[in-house]
């Protein structure tokens, strides 16, 4: 399992337009065969910063879903929001291996 953590530098005056923009991406996540955990939007602290994750069975599942970047007209339809928009001003992908509840030794 592979989870992909995005993290957003954000227009704050457009947060609108950025949730709009997450949850399409939220919902094609889901239909592309991966496991969208939310996105995580300023509440206190920098008002500029958000993070999605995202968990895919393998990298290469991961890799079979962005095939569909620039391609799949629901792909185009999302980034189009976050263009046309300019809510997100810059971003950056980090892949990690969670360790879940569920990898606890049954001793513990």
């Amino acid at each position: 399992m592979i989870t992909c953590v995005v993290t957003y530098t954000i227009d704050p005056d457009k947060i609108d337009a950025f949730e709009e923009f997450a949850r399409a991406w939220m919902r094609l996540v889901d239909d592309h065969g991966g496991r969208h955990h939310g996105y995580f939007l300023p509440s206190e602290g920098a008002s500029d910063q958000a993070l999605a994750l995202f968990t895919f069975p393998s990298l290469a599942d991961y890799e079979v879903y962005r095939k569909g970047f620039g391609v799949d007209p629901q792909f185009i339809e999302a980034d189009r929001i976050r263009d046309e928009s300019g809510c997100v001003l810059r971003y950056e992908r980090t892949f990690m291996r969670p360790l879940l509840p569920t990898d606890l030794d049954p001793e513990d």
